[in-house]
């Protein structure tokens, strides 16, 4: 049995810088506090935690003074950077290039009076940052259901959080254009993101096994596990080792292991070394 690690995988861009950001500042300090977890991976959190950072959330913000605080690549609405200024705090804003444009269109289609619909995790923390460039009033949807039940009289502009999946996004527009005379849509997938669609799909035929490696606080790992299934039905979602059922690869010649743009290349490349040490057989 082969076993293959997708080189297209792993960090995208935004969460590398994050993550480069809040090395350098530990090597010289020894400690930093991030608002909340740097990136959705569990296990890429807890290895930065021993180096010192120290996840925090906007209740812990209130109360923190004159200190440093890194902004990770979902970016933060406007009140966050208040508070920071009326509490003395010092910002390493590692809020993602891709990100920081969408807050940028969607806080000028509002100055425009436009309704503003994003299709996003509710609660997310992207999504929170685009909603606050709304004074909290843009309409967080996900689902082509709860687009067909919006009912809005003026004018409506559809973004989408960065990490969502472009085919759920162009079922929302076609109910969405169709639903409104006043329409305008932006398609704000990211495309490190959407450019992993088609290559997880040629990667999961190619394989009898996928085993897709992600935190389960990550939507972007959600939908591109979906992706994997959709080809390969024996696509299996697991955060680490322990997730793992060896039935899965009896019989089987390939196992292919890929994650999402939260997913560390060194976690995928330990779940490699386990199956292989469990099945005792060589990677490919």
């Amino acid at each position: 049995m082969t076993i293959e690690i997708d080189q297209n995988s792993g960090f995208c861009f935004g969460v590398v810088y994050a993550i480069e950001m809040a090395e350098d500042h530990l090597r010289e300090a020894g400690q930093l506090y991030c608002l909340g977890d740097i990136v959705h991976n569990n296990k890429e959190v807890e290895r930065l935690e021993a180096l010192g950072l120290e996840i925090i959330n906007h209740d812990d913000l209130q109360n923190l003074k004159d200190a440093t605080v890194l902004i990770r690549a979902h970016g933060e609405p406007p009140s966050t950077y208040r508070l920071a200024m009326e509490n003395n705090l010092t910002l390493i804003d590692a809020s993602c290039p891709v990100v920081l444009k969408l807050q940028n269109r969607v806080r000028h289609a509002f100055d425009q009076d436009r309704q503003i619909v994003i299709l996003g995790k509710k609660g997310h923390a992207e999504v929170n940052g685009l909603v606050g460039q709304t004074h909290q009033e843009a309409i967080v949807i996900s689902s082509v259901e709860e687009a067909q039940a919006l009912e809005i009289a003026g004018p409506v502009s559809l973004y989408s959080q960065t990490t969502k999946a472009t085919k759920l996004l162009y079922e929302v527009k076609g109910v969405m254009e169709e639903k409104f005379e006043d329409f305008k849509f932006n398609d704000t997938v990211c495309r490190q993101v959407s450019n992993r669609e088609p290559q997880l799909q040629k990667f999961a035929d190619k394989h009898d096994v996928i085993v897709f490696v992600s935190g389960k606080k990550s939507s972007n790992g959600k939908a591109l596990h979906g992706t994997c299934q959709r080809v390969n039905p024996e696509s299996y979602f697991v955060s680490d080792t322990d997730e793992i059922d060896l039935s899965w690869f009896e019989g089987k010649n390939s196992v292919g292991i890929c994650g999402a743009t939260s997913t560390p290349m060194w976690l995928m490349e330990d779940v490699a070394k386990y199956i292989d040490e469990q099945t005792n057989r060589v990677p490919a």
